[in-house]
């Protein structure tokens, strides 16, 4: 039997508390009226903020508004938006050939950001190629799904940098795909990235720690994403009471 690459990190001070109130915000989140009433202009618009905020953690930043007119030709911007729509297609294909997937979400992601030539390709070097393997190969593989394994996902792609250009909004796009096909947020609202630029500061200095490798620099990261989730939760259950209300 193969190891849970991940074991020991739930044990972590903090951790298994934070990522059971996150999953309970989702719960509560999900029992939402207007998730069966108006379920898919929720998740438009779910979808849109997500893209939006994902954009602005990689320095694109604009208003909602401004991309709902259709204003806005950032290249980064728009392959956040191609990204979000393109996750309900690619959920059931990021479970047998993830490193096929991570070459899609870039093509989205960077389409004129990068050189066509960068598109879908891995930098080259040895550490990345092994580190990619063994994200892919071992957590991908080995460890069960949820929160906890989105989040290592989410950190080991930041950190690894495996992509030319906006590399943080495949991390991103990445890490809603594990929490929609590990069951923890199975129709990709929680606005989970809308929480993380909410508190960028924090999303930034706990990536880093992260990168240490460090208990402590794990621990940090994994609690910062427990708190995203919850607080992605309740930005969902904002758009749904604003939805609900008579026009």
């Amino acid at each position: 039997m193969r190891r849970d690459p991940l074991t020991g990190l739930g044990e972590l001070a903090g951790v298994a508390s934070a990522l059971e109130s996150a999953r309970a915000a989702v719960d509560d989140a999900y029992r939402h009226p207007a998730l069966r009433r108006r379920g898919g202009e929720v998740a438009a618009e779910a979808s849109l903020h997500a893209a939006v905020a994902s954009a602005a953690l990689a320095g694109s930043r604009y208003e909602v508004a401004e991309v709902r007119a259709g204003t806005v030709t950032d290249p980064v911007l728009q392959g956040a938006l191609r990204c979000a729509e393109a996750l309900p297609g690619l959920a059931d294909r990021w479970r047998q050939a993830p490193r096929q997937v991570l070459a899609r979400l870039h093509l989205l992601a960077a389409r004129g950001a990068v050189d066509d030539t960068e598109l879908g390709r891995p930098v080259a070097g040895p550490e990345v190629r092994a580190r990619l393997d063994g994200l892919v190969d071992g957590v991908l593989r080995d460890s069960p799904p949820g929160l906890l394994r989105a989040a290592v996902v989410h950190g080991e792609l930041l950190a690894l940098r495996p992509f030319a250009g906006p590399y943080g909004v495949v991390a991103r796009a990445a890490a809603r795909l594990e929490l929609m096909t590990g069951g923890f947020d199975p129709r990709g609202l929680v606005l989970v990235d809308a929480a993380h630029l909410a508190r960028e500061p924090e999303y930034v200095g706990a990536a880093g720690a992260f990168a240490t490798g460090t208990p402590d620099g794990v621990r940090a990261w994994l609690r910062h994403c427990g708190g995203a989730a919850a607080t992605g939760a309740d930005r969902l259950v904002e758009i749904a009471d604003g939805l609900a209300r008579p026009a």
